[in-house]
């Protein structure tokens, strides 16, 4: 993070953490594939990188993947390829694998038993090792995702039933997994015995939905059920809904990162309301770092009800100081030098007669590298700020997610790698302050050892091997050692 003039490296705009995806899943509608375009619709916060349906109609099964958004890559040619009564979806932004057209979501495959298509929302922790030895035995990998190994797991299966070569397969892989696999009759849902990301049930009319959150329920007039538990597999087909648990049980290790960030403010996460969690981050944030000051200003669009929190908490009053653009896509012109913000101009304006001569808290979620944040703040000064006290609702985010989050390194990140004077004075800001893992989970209002807090204090569910595993423990020593120092 540091440059060779001691300077933190602002080269890189894209300063929030990202989800692997988001995936959508029905069985038993006449029109699945566009139901399925709809949830995908709703879910496109989850990845903007790729989309992709598959579909079934209980004898052949079709694919369609396009790079960019869902609205600009299905019409009717595509609808027209994806006929039946069974879908499932996925959008993506990568975490692992490149950025291009082969490693879009669902993988779609014949192989001798048949048509088959996986959706999968996670990190695989185990990959490498994996794909080695499938390599070995003549396995040819057309994609660098990880979710190819439990294809081809799945294909070279000995068990002869569709459900058994799946969980003999997963059996073989550890990590991160919301998951949907299709055949050409089948529709299977299952979530990694840690259940680190979300996966919910639900119904609308005769047909079974699967979804990464209930707002893509919403969308369709569908009723949520239930959550997919950790380490459960659903089956629907022509039989109706199977549950099973087929693995053996593990702490459960819900990633906190979804009502800090990820989710939708509208969908419930975890069975708890997301909105309602992230209020409570911003009334916990107030007690915690009270600062006087004039207003409470969220950096939109996730920061704003926790500024509510903030708000009500503290009885400073809320202003919508930054104004997001919600327009924002591809830009094919390159600023001019002078232009040096120009990347966060464009999704963020501040108001100059809401700011101007006022002392401002600033609430976000998280900070990533900071290089982002210090622009605002820039932007903040500009519109006549004139103390400016930044406040995140999350604890300093100090190690890399293996999980499904985009950060792999440590040395992306700025609370890792600085004080939090360092953090404040590189920012610009007159305070400073996170939110305590404490405090994150009393807004919660749930066990803290039923999630995953692994980017906040180290401490990783499922173990990490190779060179993954050999970084981490000097990442930690290296933390220690800091500690120790400051």
């Amino acid at each position: 993070m540091l440059t060779e003039a001691g300077h933190l490296d602002a080269s890189n705009d894209d300063d929030k953490p990202h989800e692997a995806c988001g995936v959508f899943g029905i069985w038993g509608h006449k029109e699945a594939s566009k139901l399925t375009y709809l949830g995908l619709y709703a879910l496109q916060h989850r990845g903007q990188e790729s989309c992709g349906i598959a579909a079934a109609n209980g004898e052949t099964l079709a694919c369609v993947r396009k790079m960019g958004l869902v609205a600009d890559s299905f019409g009717e040619p595509e609808f027209n390829a994806l006929q039946g009564h069974l879908a499932i979806g996925h959008v993506r932004y990568s975490t692992t694998g490149s950025s291009n057209i082969k490693n879009a979501q669902p993988i779609f495959v014949d192989y001798a038993r048949g048509s088959l298509a996986i959706a999968h929302n996670g990190n695989l922790t185990n990959t490498q090792l994996v794909r080695s030895e499938l390599e070995a035995y003549g396995s040819i990998f057309t994609s660098s995702v990880d979710s190819e190994v439990i294809v081809h797991l799945i294909a070279r299966s000995p068990e002869t039933r569709f459900i058994d070569t799946v969980v003999a397969s997963l059996k073989q892989v550890q990590g991160a997994y919301s998951l949907m696999v299709m055949n050409e009759r089948q529709l299977i849902g299952v979530r990694d015995p840690n259940g680190f990301r979300p996966l919910c049930l639900g119904r609308l009319g005769e047909s079974y939905i699967l979804a990464s959150e209930t707002c893509a329920f919403d969308i369709i007039d569908a009723e949520y059920v239930r959550d997919v538990e950790p380490g459960e597999m659903v089956v629907i087909d022509k039989y109706g809904l199977q549950s099973f648990k087929p693995f053996p049980p593990a702490r459960p290790s819900m990633c906190v990162f979804e009502f800090i960030y990820f989710a939708r403010p509208d969908s419930n996460i975890y069975s708890t309301p997301v909105q309602k969690v992230r209020r409570a981050l911003g009334r916990e944030l107030a007690r915690e770092s009270p600062v006087q000051a004039d207003l409470v200003v969220p950096v939109p669009d996730s920061g704003v009800a926790a500024a509510i929190g903030y708000s009500k908490e503290s009885g400073i009053p809320f202003e919508m100081g930054l104004i997001r653009n919600h327009y924002v896509g591809r830009t094919f012109i390159e600023p001019s030098q002078h232009i040096r913000d120009f990347g966060v101009k464009i999704k963020l304006n501040a108001v100059r007669h809401v700011l101007e001569g006022k002392n401002v808290i600033v609430i976000d979620d998280s900070i990533v590298r900071g290089t982002t944040m210090r622009k605002i703040v820039k932007m903040l000064r500009r519109a006549g700020a004139n103390e400016v006290h930044l406040r995140i609702t999350a604890p300093p985010t100090v190690f890399p997610c293996f999980y499904g989050m985009d950060f792999p390194t440590r040395n992306e990140l700025v609370a890792a790698t600085h004080t939090l004077e360092e953090v404040g004075k590189y920012l610009r800001v007159d305070s400073l302050a996170y939110l305590s893992i404490d405090g994150m989970m009393r807004a919660t209002e749930a066990n803290a050892g039923d999630f995953c807090k692994a980017c906040f204090d180290g401490q990783y569910p499922v173990g990490l091997g190779g060179q993954a595993g050999e970084q981490l423990m000097l990442d930690k020593l290296a933390l220690e050692s800091r500690a120790k120092c400051d």
